[in-house]
Parts: C-alpha cells; structure tokens; sequence
C-alpha cells in the first residue's frame, strides 16, 4: 500500500479545518438517522466555529486529524472524564476513505497516547447512536456496549445512543 497515513495533534488553528471535514463528513453520516433539522441543530451545536473553539479551549478535548496522502480526511477527539475514564467524543473518517483502516488507526494512535502518557488510564468510552451502523465498526475495535443512554441536547431533540467501552491496557 503506498498511501500514507498521517496523524496529528489538532490546534485552535485548525478549527476551520475541522468545521470543513464536519460538514463533509456529518451530514451524510446521520441523514438516514436523523431528521434534517435535527441534523442542522447538532452541526450548530457541535461544529459552528464557537462550540470547536470551546471544546479545544474550555473542554479541554484532544483534536486529532488524520490526511491521507497529505489530504485531511478525518478527524477525532477525546478527552478525560474520569478517574482513569478517557471519552471518545468524535471520530469521523469522510465516505470515500472509509474501509481503508483509518478508523482503526485513530482509535489505535487514542489509545497508544493513553498508555504513554496516563499510567492510570483504564477505559476508553464512547457513545454512538442506536440505529448507526458504526456500532459494528466499534465492536470489531474490540468496544462493547455497557448501558444505553437517552440524552436531551435540547430543541426537543435527544440522543439514542450506547454507551460502549473498550480496555486500554489489556492486562491491568
């Protein structure tokens, strides 16, 4: 294979880049899921310029992108929530990349920088939508669902999701 997979740590600098690859990505991924307005509400909510900046800068969430032959096609994030409880918010690889295992390297580059950089780090969680079909993509990572979990993320709209959870070390 001759691509070339790069990863980087993601900055504030990015956060138009970001707000890009979300409007390429998101959108398609939910459109059978959700409907149209509640897609518009969750963009604005979690992609419009502000809510990045405050999740890079307030929230304290961990950026990645990823660029395939030097052009960006994903991005993730995480962040702590816990006493050794990592929380995968966002990992979103664009359609005409996806099953090239870029998914998988982010999740593995997560995980790596755990283990080196958290000796207490246990868990990686994350919450994925009820009816999205990348709940099979995390369970062949190794994640399985804990508990469902119905939030409320206002306008009348709520989020159906599982609660899936996957080890980071395997023998601790």
């Amino acid at each position: 294979m001759s691509d070339e997979l790069v990863i980087r740590f993601a900055a504030i600098d990015d956060v138009p880049l970001i707000g890009y690859l979300a409007q390429q990505i998101w959108p398609g991924t939910y459109k059978e899921i959700l409907n149209p307005g509640q897609v518009d509400y969750m963009m604005n909510m979690n992609y419009s310029p502000a809510a990045l900046d405050r999740q890079i800068s307030d929230q304290r969430h961990q950026f990645l992108i990823v660029e395939l032959n030097e052009e960006p096609v994903g991005f993730a994030s995480y962040s702590k929530v816990g006493q050794g409880i990592y929380k995968l918010h966002k990992i979103y690889v664009h359609p005409k990349t996806q099953g090239k295992g870029i998914g998988k390297a982010l999740v593995d580059f997560i995980i790596e920088q755990l283990q080196e950089t958290d000796p207490a780090a246990a868990t990686l969680q994350l919450n994925v939508n009820r009816y999205n079909k990348a709940k099979h993509f995390y369970e062949r990572l190794g994640f399985a669902v804990v508990r469902e979990e119905d939030i409320d993320i206002g306008n009348n709209y709520f989020m159906n999701d599982y609660v899936m959870e996957k080890p980071v070390r395997v023998n601790s």
